[in-house]
């Protein structure tokens, strides 16, 4: 006869893999440097990794880097130049420099906390808040926090937001490195009112996404040449031909998106399995090439 206890761990012993998989973010996580190979974009934004990455370094005549604990100041060698020479922009504009916050972990990767994308070393986070000073210990740097443009029932921007900001933002997209730039609904709006059809061509690239009212967040495109890195596909039609994307939908950020959160849709009765998400993300579900990566010096 076979024992209750025996029996309850047979049970559980086939109801479980002898071994699960470790989560990816764990294992990129734990990377304290980068892989000892040419630097690569692996994968896409939100589902691959990073060969190569260089440190932006903490500080500099222009800039600094945000949270230095978390070791997100990594990226592919385009992206350092970029945030280099936006550091520079900002500082001819009168921001005199700017804080930047993550990049991406050594190795790219998913990450342990926070962001779905930032994999592959080209995201970057900057921060709206015009630096007092860019000489910040590393204490000052965990403390401080930014500043939020949107006001607080999210229908516009606040008087944190000014023409430093728009000019900004047009130095960075203007940039033709950059494929898109992520900011709170109204900053988009903001830009819009005062547009003219010679601001097509950077405004176009400026997206309105919720979550980034204290930051804007940029994504350049993969680096010319590059075999292993997944191109951003256009997402929005107007925008594809040419548009700037101040349409009557921009409008949907502030009236639709408020109403979804009075009145959240009814969830459908069998809503079937959830989207994996990048947090779930396994070695399995990231391109081949990143258990390379993964296992580089």
């Amino acid at each position: 006869m076979v024992r209750p206890l025996v029996l309850i761990s047979l049970v559980l012993a086939l109801a479980t893999p002898a071994a699960a998989e470790p989560l990816a973010n764990r294992l990129f996580g734990a990377k304290a440097a980068p892989s000892a190979q040419p630097p690569a974009a692996v994968g896409s934004y939100a589902r691959g990794c990073a060969a190569g990455l260089v440190e932006m370094p903490q500080s500099g005549p222009t800039w600094q880097v945000m949270r230095l604990s978390r070791n997100r100041n990594w990226g592919q060698p385009v992206m350092i130049d970029y945030l280099r020479d936006l550091g520079a922009a900002a500082a001819r504009i009168g921001w005199g420099g700017i804080y930047i916050g993550d990049i991406s972990q050594p190795r790219g990767g998913p990450m342990t906390s926070g962001h779905a994308s930032h994999q592959v070393g080209l995201d970057a986070d900057i921060w709206m808040l015009p630096p007092k000073s860019l000489a910040l210990s590393r204490a000052e740097r965990e403390r401080i926090s930014s500043v939020s443009v949107r006001s607080t029932d999210q229908t516009r921007v606040t008087g944190a937001w000014t023409p430093a900001h728009a000019a900004l933002l047009h130095a960075a997209a203007a940039d033709p490195r950059v494929d898109r730039i992520f900011v709170t609904p109204v900053a988009k709006i903001a830009l819009c009112s005062t547009a003219t059809k010679a601001d097509t061509p950077w405004l176009q690239k400026i997206r309105p996404f919720y979550g980034h009212d204290t930051h804007f967040h940029v994504r350049l495109k993969c680096p010319p040449g590059s075999q292993t890195c997944q191109s951003q596909t256009p997402t929005v039609d107007e925008l594809s031909k040419g548009g700037n994307g101040c349409d009557a939908s921009l409008n949907w950020w502030v009236t639709g998106y408020l109403d979804d959160l009075r009145n959240p849709p009814k969830k459908p009765a069998n809503p079937g399995p959830r989207p994996r998400r990048a947090r779930d993300f396994t070695m399995k579900d990231l391109p081949r090439q990143c258990a390379s990566v993964l296992s580089s010096r």
